[in-house]
């Protein structure tokens, strides 16, 4: 058992079941109708913080860890002129991002490659930035996911990490499957991002904290997802087999209570390679 999971009542469940499931929904239009085109909080507006904090510029190589549907690595190209690798652990995101990739006119800039954060496909000091957005809480084994980030970077080079963070215990209608693809049940206090950063040996030298844009983009979920009810008794659409509008709901009012009660924030983290 990994460190995250001893440290969330023991979770009885794969590591490979938490990726191949993640991966599965992230690729689906479910994710799309509740998540919008970006799936993380601030949307691209804290992409391009993101980029600005690490200094992005033309001619860059820039790795995104779990690119999804591609959105992020777009915006990244088309704002800081920087050359972008999406990974991905579903071959379907690949493909969508890549496809969304040409239409935006970017495909000279931007690739995707289908990948595990865990054992990503790159080389040795390849990259000048790491970006990582509401992803690395859903990683089985953090420890190694910052180890391979730290790996891929060149010296000098920076990670930035945007992600859901805790204070205290998950509470436990946050925790089982779908609330480990909803990035809830492994979000981390701060302090234990910091410690996998430097524990990879970089250097942390900013953190910011964003709460304000979880908050929103639960609203926003919980209006999606009305929209989606509607569409679904309307048989507009169809849903996953494995899931439901009535856990989904229930799950969704509950990450709104644990945010109002201070229980998750959002926190932006920049470190670099030591040079």
């Amino acid at each position: 058992m990994s460190y995250d999971q001893s440290h969330q009542g023991d979770i009885p469940l794969d590591t490979e079941e938490i990726k191949t499931c993640c991966a599965t929904l992230y690729q689906s239009e479910w994710a799309r109708l509740l998540l919008g085109d970006s799936f993380h909080p601030g949307g691209q507006a804290l992409t391009k913080e993101l980029g600005a904090a690490l200094q992005l510029q033309p001619g860059q190589r820039v790795l995104d860890v779990a690119a999804g549907p591609g959105t992020s690595a777009i915006a990244l190209a088309r704002h800081f002129g920087c050359m972008v690798v999406g990974i991905d652990y579903g071959p379907a995101a690949v493909a969508q991002a890549t496809l969304a990739a040409q239409a935006a006119g970017v495909a000279h800039l931007v690739t995707f490659e289908q990948g595990d954060a865990e054992c990503l496909p790159l080389a040795d000091a390849s990259v000048d930035a790491v970006i990582c957005e509401c992803a690395f809480c859903t990683f089985p084994d953090k420890a190694v996911a910052a180890s391979e980030f730290r790996r891929v970077l060149k010296p000098g080079g920076s990670v930035g990490i945007s992600d859901l963070t805790r204070s205290g215990t998950v509470p436990e209608d946050l925790q089982g499957l779908l609330a480990w693809i909803a990035c809830i049940a492994d979000a981390q206090p701060l302090e234990a991002y910091v410690r996998y950063l430097t524990d990879a040996r970089l250097i942390v030298q900013q953190i910011e904290q964003r709460d304000h844009v979880l908050s929103a983009m639960v609203r926003e979920i919980q209006a999606r997802l009305l929209g989606t009810e509607l569409l679904v008794k309307l048989k507009k659409i169809d849903l996953p087999n494995d899931l439901n509008m009535a856990q989904a709901r229930s799950m969704v009012q509950a990450a709104a209570r644990a945010i109002r009660a201070g229980q998750f924030g959002y926190a932006m983290i920049i470190a670099s390679a030591p040079i």
